[in-house]
């Protein structure tokens, strides 16, 4: 079971980048897939999270308004539009996937954004730096 993240790059403040995250070795229908990131010095913290049963999202404060996930099953592919980029965005960009947070999703009080050692399968991280 393997996630790939890719699309991470170098971009000005004010711009936008697209994050695929590519599942194999499995079908990401029944997994949710959460983004996730990680700043030099600071702790891995939840960005996004996507159902694969609803399409319900999740999103971290911090990005609402500005970045949004998105699935494709048939690609077994989950996206992460993120627009208006700002130089505190800059992290290394995990996805991450599990089917126990899929099933936590039914109860309408939960939050997949907050635990993040909930989730088994792990993508290697692709590099997003934004600066002028």
């Amino acid at each position: 079971l393997q996630l790939e993240e890719s699309g991470g790059g170098l971009v000005q403040p004010g711009g936008s980048l697209r994050l695929s995250c590519a599942a194999s070795g499995f079908s990401s229908d029944d997994y949710a897939v959460g983004w996730f990131r990680q700043a030099p010095g600071k702790e891995r913290e939840g960005v996004s999270c996507i159902s694969s049963v609803d399409g319900r999202t999740f999103y971290a404060d911090s990005v609402k308004g500005r970045f949004t996930i998105s699935r494709d099953n048939a690609k077994n592919t989950v996206y992460l539009q993120m627009n208006s980029l700002k130089p505190e965005d800059t992290a290394v960009y995990y996805c991450a996937a599990d089917t126990t947070v899929q099933i936590n999703m039914a109860s309408p009080l939960y939050n997949p954004l907050i635990d993040l050692a909930e989730y088994d399968y792990w993508g290697q991280g692709t590099q997003v730096t934004v600066s002028s």
